[in-house]
């Protein structure tokens, strides 16, 4: 068993989510930015790759004071449990993610992380999780999500990167996919882009989506796709 998952990014027009930098750079706008939050406000986890954190150095945490309140009057933490795939560990001890916002924070490292890391990383109050076996290079993440579903998170949004995204794509582990298509073009062959990866070789082995919505925001558009 595993959670429901769904992908949540913006991209634009010519479907970067980022510079060739790997700047952060905004897309949409602040209708954008309250969907996403209400997103947040109604996931059991959240879940990013190390890139995310060593690129953006996000908190991950519900923004609005009237969501937090929504999770807390429900009985539940001010904010979804914050996960990140990291499977050597990189993840800064003084990143925000451990830093900002009350709740629990879950990092799923492969058996070769440094043990100085994980202590590092358990230290600055993370829970430090082995997923798959002892020496295997990378996170497995069906067991990942398998131990989550086992925690009681039953909807987790991932909010990449790119090459979590397509990891999670190439193994079927996708339920939902959500994109802001924003009004600019970024440009650049190195910039990363929605999903990353080696990619399918083919079109009979490509991912196929039916269409659920489309709704104009922030001089943009919000696609909304169901994995079949």
């Amino acid at each position: 068993m595993r959670p429901f998952v769904f992908i949540n990014a913006a991209m634009s027009a010519d479907g970067k989510i980022s510079t060739h930098l790997r700047e952060q750079v905004r897309i949409s706008g602040d209708r954008d930015f309250r969907r996403v939050d209400r997103l947040r406000c109604e996931a059991d986890a959240i879940m990013v790759g190390v890139g995310t954190i060593l690129s953006d150095d996000p908190s991950l945490t519900v923004k609005s004071e009237e969501f937090r309140k929504k999770r807390l009057d429900c009985g539940r933490d001010e904010n979804p449990v914050r996960v990140v795939i990291d499977s050597l560990a990189r993840t800064p001890p003084g990143a925000d993610i451990l830093k900002k916002g009350a709740g629990r924070r879950i990092i799923f490292v492969s058996g070769p992380a440094a043990a100085e890391r994980v202590d590092a990383l358990s230290t600055a109050g993370a829970e430090v999780v082995v997923a798959g076996e002892q020496g295997a290079p990378r996170v497995d993440l069906a067991a990942a999500l398998r131990h989550l579903h086992d925690m009681g998170i039953r909807r987790l949004m991932v909010e990449g990167g790119a090459t979590l995204n397509w990891s999670l794509i190439d193994l079927k582990l996708v339920d939902e996919i959500y994109v802001y298509i924003g009004s600019l073009i970024l440009g650049g062959s190195m910039a990363p882009t929605l999903v990353d990866g080696a990619g399918f070789s083919n079109r009979d082995g490509a991912l196929s989506l039916d269409l659920i919505s489309v709704e104009q925001m922030d001089g943009g558009f919000v696609v909304k796709w169901r994995v079949l």
